[in-house]
């Protein structure tokens, strides 16, 4: 073997780092990590979870399209806020519905004696 063993790793055009050195890991997109934040916050807090999981399937439905374009990193957080934002804003619908359908059956019945027909 005639080769010199310096000349055994050299860059080349598409890698520019030097041997022995990993490349930089790929960013991570920000709405990817925005969306598991509020998809996951849509299920822990109460009130206005039903808020947060909309905030969090919007924010997971730009990053989707955002990492096809760029390449970024993220689309199992995105994956993630997705669903824990489907699921905090369909846990808080359900409850709000559950309250609404209760205060009207409350409300028709009459405030007076409620054994007036007997």
């Amino acid at each position: 073997m005639d080769q010199n063993p310096q000349d055994q790793y050299q860059y080349t055009t598409f890698n520019n780092y030097p041997p022995g050195y990993p490349p930089p890991p790929a960013k991570t997109n920000g709405k990817s990590i925005a969306s598991l934040v509020m998809g996951i916050l849509s299920i822990v807090i109460p009130y206005i979870g039903f808020l947060l999981g909309i905030v969090a399937i919007v924010f997971a439905s730009l990053s989707f399209k955002e990492l096809k374009r760029t390449g970024e990193q993220g689309k199992g957080l995105s994956i993630a806020g997705l669903v824990c934002g489907i699921v905090g804003t369909a846990l808080y619908g359900i409850i709000l519905l559950i309250l609404v359908f209760a205060l009207i059956a409350f409300a028709s019945v009459s405030s007076g004696n409620i054994y007036t027909n007997f």
